[in-house]
């Protein structure tokens, strides 16, 4: 079924009552592009960290736009042996809600437009009905905002050119205003006691001039009539006030609250449809599907993390069951007989011996053998994403540390920027095979056949002037100490910057509290050991740093650090019920002997 903005909101419920029944569901996404910088041959070394490559998607990747989200829901019919199949193609694009919603920008890359246009590919549905949607803190902003203006209606603002009391005290006008009120009220007296009219409407005017009407109003005419704002065509604001009496005006109070939550539930669109798959919890399956994973969480759900741990925690919260069909075929026993991973020609490998596939029906007709999508078959693969053109981890563990394989055989090579791969392979002509991976133009690992050669090749090039050659693990522990150095400036730079902040704040004023409070820096780090195991327990510790401030810093803490993001707290949430459910039993902690994830590639 397509989907796009004029039939969203009447099929909803076909969505929801599809994944509700399936026993897993399929997702697929279309990108107005991959990588804003380098190609993504570049973007993806070989001897990328799951850290690194985390990194490099959400740094190049994240500006595109998801348009296009696939969905399909399976059920499995065990009284015909079959599968009845549910699709819907969703043509997303974020609409601007109103003329405060955030104005999304988003970058195309030539080579992905003209792939999608060769196949058939409608830009029309999605930039003209393409279904709005908002993130958790942009939905959460806009619910605080239609608040604030139900508070404003009925007398209860806070406003600054109001008085503390609006519903006791007049309202305090601006003197350039006061005219503009005053014909206001004169022309509602005029309604009042006239027995003819029952509505008057006001010329369009500002939204200040609006919050003045409304606050007004609500202190001098606490009864008896009724305020709305409404739109011209041309979108120009009004205001309408009705006499009725107080039955009357709740009952369309009530109307204008319901016709306000519709208008939020528009404006959240095809989000709705992200909550109900994470609030489901089914198994979700893609292909390759790192990518559509981290648009899908970083459009729909919240920003992305800087910290991967943190991607982990969020992901399993939005997805708690995962399945990549990719990382599957690429694993033994079905390496051996799958020669192409790609996913139309693993559809065509499939479908022939010694693979039985499915019947599958769409909405009424599909096997003969059914595998369940808790089975424990699959259990290995579970909530694992394939790692594209990396050599040595197949995958990112989403539930747990990542490999760490050994990388004894490779080398760091620095060179100026006219040396080729040719080169590169003359200066290790003498090691046997050698295989490269570029990082950039003068840099690149180089992996040696024989790891007792690394220390021979690191050697040659002590006193070489063009080049330089390192060992993988100098490299890594070099670029952690830049890290960390680079950390700790930035750490202290920005405390000196707030004291000096706080300390010119507090000149003009005696502290009144002499208590020891910790100021807005104080900085939690978790650190995990990884292990070569992906199914042992990641450990941490926790170093908390704590700067103590002086007496007039008291009352000036950041706000930022009382409480975590509602993300965070969410992801944490979700941990807690996830492993809840596995102690009952919901998610098996065994795993099938008949193929496992290897720990090295």
């Amino acid at each position: 079924m397509e989907m796009i903005r004029s039939n969203f909101k009447n099929n909803l419920h076909k969505v929801y009552q599809a994944i509700e029944e399936a026993d897993f569901l399929a997702i697929d996404g279309e990108f107005s592009g991959i990588s804003d910088g380098p190609s993504v041959t570049a973007l993806t070394n070989g001897f990328d960290t799951p850290e690194e490559r985390y990194h490099k998607l959400k740094k190049h990747s994240m500006d595109f736009l998801l348009f296009q989200f696939g969905l399909c829901t399976f059920k499995y019919d065990s009284t015909d042996s079959k599968y009845i199949m549910k699709s819907f193609n969703f043509y997303v694009f974020p609409k601007p809600f109103s003329r405060t919603s955030p104005d999304v920008k988003f970058v195309c890359q030539s080579s992905s437009i003209d792939f999608l246009a060769n196949q058939g590919f409608d830009f029309n549905k999605v930039f003209r009905n393409g279904i709005p949607y908002l993130n958790q803190e942009e939905e959460r902003q806009l619910r605080e905002q239609y608040d604030e203006k139900r508070s404003q209606s009925n007398g209860a603002g806070t406003l600054s050119y109001i008085s503390p009391n609006a519903s006791k005290c007049p309202v305090i006008i601006p003197e350039d205003q006061k005219k503009f009120i005053e014909k206001v009220v004169e022309k509602i007296e005029d309604l009042i006691q006239s027995e003819e009219n029952k509505n008057l409407d006001l010329e369009p005017c500002t939204g200040f001039q609006r919050k003045l009407i409304y606050q007004t109003l609500s202190w001098k005419y606490p009864k008896g009539i009724h305020v709305e704002t409404l739109e011209t065509e041309k979108k120009e604001r009004y205001i309408v006030i009705s006499k009725v009496d107080e039955e009357e005006r709740k009952r369309r109070e009530q109307q204008k609250h319901a016709k306000e939550q519709e208008e939020l539930n528009d404006a959240v669109g095809f989000s709705r449809v992200i909550h109900a798959i994470a609030n489901s919890g089914k198994l979700v399956i893609g292909h390759n599907m790192l990518l559509d994973v981290m648009h899908t969480i970083h459009q729909f759900y919240c920003p992305l993390p800087e910290d991967l741990n943190e991607f982990k925690e969020v992901t399993t919260c939005v997805f708690p069951r995962l399945l990549d069909t990719k990382l599957m075929a690429s694993t033994q026993p079905f390496k051996d007989i799958i020669n192409n991973t790609s996913l139309a020609e693993l559809e065509k490998r499939l479908k022939e011996a010694p693979f039985s596939p499915p019947k599958v029906g769409s909405f009424l007709s599909p096997p003969k053998i059914h595998v369940s999508a808790r089975s424990k078959l699959i259990e290995p693969f579970f909530n694992k994403l394939f790692l594209m053109r990396v050599m040595d981890i197949p995958y990112l563990n989403l539930e747990g540390p990542d490999l760490q394989p050994k990388r004894d055989h490779v080398l760091h090579v620095t060179f100026p920027k006219e040396w080729k791969t040719s080169d590169l392979y003359q200066l290790f002509s003498a090691f046997g095979n050698i295989q490269v991976s570029w990082i950039n133009d003068t840099s690149a690992f180089v992996s040696l056949s024989q790891p007792e050669q690394v220390q021979i090749a690191v050697n040659t090039s002590k006193y070489a002037e063009s080049y330089r050659i390192q060992t993988y693990a100098e490299y890594v522990e070099k670029k952690h100490m830049d890290k960390q150095n680079k950390r700790k400036w930035t750490e202290n730079s920005w405390k000196e910057v707030e004291r000096k902040r706080l300390k010119t704040q507090c000149t003009s004023y005696i502290p009144q509290s002499r208590y020891y409070c910790v100021n807005s820096f104080t900085a939690t780090s978790t650190v995990g050991k990884r292990n070569m195991s992906p199914i042992q327990e990641e450990t941490g510790s926790e170093d908390i740093e704590s700067v103590e401030i002086s007496d007039c810093e008291l009352d000036q803490t950041d706000s930022s650090a009382e409480s975590l993001t509602e993300g965070k707290k969410k992801a944490k949430k979700c941990k807690k019920v996830k492993k809840e459910l596995t102690s009952a039993g919901s998610i098996s902690s065994s795993s099938a002997k008949l193929f496992e994830v290897p720990d090295s590639w």
